[in-house]
């Protein structure tokens, strides 16, 4: 019956992110975006994105978890017992693809303003310009946060489009975070989670490498960006 109607209830596409760009403005972003992402930087520029994961828990298993064996993945017990949760803040360097990280107890603008006043003084004062992006969310885009890095003016704001957190390029990194170190560990508390998670960005930097689009990739999305950009015109 499935076939006959050539339905597949398995799939299940966003439909709030469009085929084609919804406007001139959207349009203008994802130009500013892919040529942020694509064009050559100077040695006084660096292009960082940043996000946040929200309450990480420690997943306190009720069970043993048993390790692979032949024929056997990793089992894990479906039954843990909640011990809170961790904030991550997370910034990646777009050309190199290294990241910088903190945990927090809590999710708040303090904390965001926090982590990027530490990127801040960690960068060379030969980095004359950063351009940062961030998301649309109050702890990163609120009046709070900008007013809190008034202080710092190397950095000049981005942000996506609605609906356009593909074009973050720190959500890799944070999606191949949670699948590859986190999906089946078990943690006795908060404490071990939070040392989990900066040796994960140890371990990464130690073999960092960029999220490159491809020439055909970015050819793309610029495609789309054409008749949008020429209706405003």
């Amino acid at each position: 019956m499935l076939a006959s109607q050539k339905l597949k209830p398995w799939r299940h596409p966003m439909w709030l992110s469009p085929p084609g760009l919804r406007d001139a403005t959207c349009a203008a972003q994802v130009t500013a975006l892919v040529t942020l992402s694509t064009r050559p930087l100077g040695t006084w520029a660096m292009v960082r994105c940043v996000d946040e994961q929200t309450r990480w828990p420690p997943r306190t298993r009720t069970a043993p978890t048993l390790a692979a064996q032949p024929g056997h993945p990793i089992r894990v017990a479906h039954a843990y017992t909640r011990q809170g949760a961790r904030h991550l803040c997370a910034g990646c360097e777009t050309r190199p693809g290294t990241v910088y990280a903190t945990t927090a107890e809590r999710n708040r603008p303090v904390e965001c303003i926090a982590f990027l006043a530490q990127v801040d003084r960690e960068t060379a004062p030969t980095s004359t310009t950063m351009p940062v992006v961030l998301d649309h969310v109050r702890m990163q885009k609120g009046t709070q946060v900008h007013a809190g890095l008034a202080n710092h003016p190397r950095f000049v704001w981005h942000f996506p489009p609605g609906h356009g957190s593909w074009m973050h390029q720190v959500e890799p990194w944070c999606s191949l975070l949670q699948r590859k170190r986190l999906q089946s560990a078990a943690f006795a508390d908060k404490t071990p989670l939070a040392e989990r998670l900066m040796a994960c960005v140890a371990e990464w930097n130690a073999q960092a490498h960029p999220f490159r689009w491809s020439t055909k990739s970015v050819a793309k999305v610029m495609a789309k960006c054409e008749n949008p950009m020429a209706k405003a015109a």
